[in-house]
């Protein structure tokens, strides 16, 4: 019998890939291009070619004893290296390869970031709504997650929620910018008065406390937004990073954590996050990708796509009389239920073949999420679907 903790999480599974695979029960019936689905914030963009071709280079060109080999647990050199320059030279911050670990994307970089902070007991802050993931990668480590109320009208954080949250068992806020699921982007003046309220924090209970950084959408963004990069605001800064988005390769799970080179107790930082990559299992990140990574860092994916997508289905939504935030960044729409029971609104959805996810996943119930990550020739198919939805609630 499997343990009662996993008894729970299995229970508890992911709502956001149980509606991934009822969709492909529902084309499997009705055929694919009859299922809208919206479900999984899966890239839909080719693999920029300067990755690929850096793929098939260090396949033909390095030893494989050395292309396939172990290294350092928290990587190659010359990788983190080539992510300190890049991130040096775009946002004028003075990280040097030692700053740097690579991991098994945001997923392996977050854990290792609790493993190395976490005692039992400390609470961990995430901005509703969030990643529901963050619950379990927090209890992985003993440690317990508090949530921080939006603003449901701009979807930024609610400031003195925030301040009333920290207290003296407060060890680290998530911050996810641009944020899934909303799109949102946080300002620089919310990620100032953020930093501010947790310095205060910090100082008034005499211990760090952390803002651990969660960037996986950090290029996606539009109309001349930027997401802030949080090290320049705040000493005690953890910066995760996946490049499943950025590239395309969700599968091929590489990332890495980049530690503030002010933060109080820098070096023991970056020295336990080896060891945390070692003893988490992840040993270190996938090397093939690494060796691709350092001669390809500055390819990006094409963010064009997404915007198109964007453009269309915020729209035709807003045309219906849905009511969505304008999303900033990342490739989601959270989009709020026109029925006072978001759970309801997701089956009925499910009529017109349309998946959506419920916000209750992100702790934000009353909305739902739409990933648009999808093909334009999709989005256009299910247009008509989104009439009949809007008219059935009489919008």
């Amino acid at each position: 019998m499997i343990s009662k903790k996993m008894q729970q999480e299995v229970a508890g599974s992911s709502a956001i890939r149980a509606m991934f695979l009822e969709g492909k029960e529902m084309a499997a019936k009705i055929g694919a291009e009859n299922v809208y689905d919206f479900s999984l914030g899966n890239p839909m963009t080719p693999v920029p070619a300067e990755y690929n071709q850096a793929i098939i280079d260090a396949v033909q060109t390095e030893s494989s004893l050395e292309l396939h080999g172990y290294m350092d647990n928290a990587g190659y050199p010359e990788t983190r290296k080539a992510v300190a320059d890049n991130l040096n030279k775009r946002f004028g911050t003075d990280f040097e390869g030692k700053h740097i670990t690579m991991t098994v994307g945001a997923a392996g970089a977050l854990n290792i970031v609790f493993k190395t902070i976490l005692d039992p007991g400390d609470e961990v802050l995430a901005l509703a709504p969030y990643f529901g993931e963050y619950r379990g990668y927090v209890a992985n480590h003993q440690g317990v997650l508090k949530e921080v109320a939006p603003n449901t009208d701009t979807f930024q954080p609610d400031f003195e929620d925030l301040r009333s949250k920290i207290t003296e068992k407060t060890k680290a806020v998530i911050i996810n910018n641009p944020v899934n699921p909303t799109g949102v982007v946080y300002s620089e003046e919310t990620i100032q008065v953020i930093a501010e309220i947790m310095d205060e924090k910090q100082k008034a209970y005499g211990h760090e406390i952390y803002m651990v950084s969660d960037e996986p959408y950090r290029e996606l963004v539009y109309d001349g937004n930027q997401a802030p990069f949080l090290t320049k605001y705040y000493d005690n800064t953890f910066v995760t990073y996946s490049f499943s988005k950025s590239l395309s390769i969700p599968g091929e799970r590489i990332g890495y954590v980049a530690v503030s080179p002010s933060m109080e107790g820098c070096e023991q930082a970056c020295s336990a996050l080896s060891v945390a990559n070692r003893i988490l299992g992840f040993v270190n990140a996938p090397s093939l990708m690494q060796k691709a990574l350092t001669q390809a860092i500055d390819a990006t994916t094409d963010v064009a796509y997404y915007d198109r997508n964007r453009k269309l289905i915020y729209d035709k939504l807003i045309g219906l009389g849905f009511t969505c935030a304008k999303p900033q960044g990342a490739f989601y729409l959270f989009i709020k239920s026109p029925d006072a029971d978001e759970k309801a609104f997701v089956q009925t959805a499910k009529k017109h073949h349309i998946l959506l996810v419920g916000g209750t996943t992100f702790s934000c119930p009353g909305y739902v999420r739409l990933a648009y990550c999808v093909s334009y020739e999709m989005i256009e198919r299910s247009l008509p679907a989104f009439e009949e939805l809007a008219k059935e609630y009489g919008l």
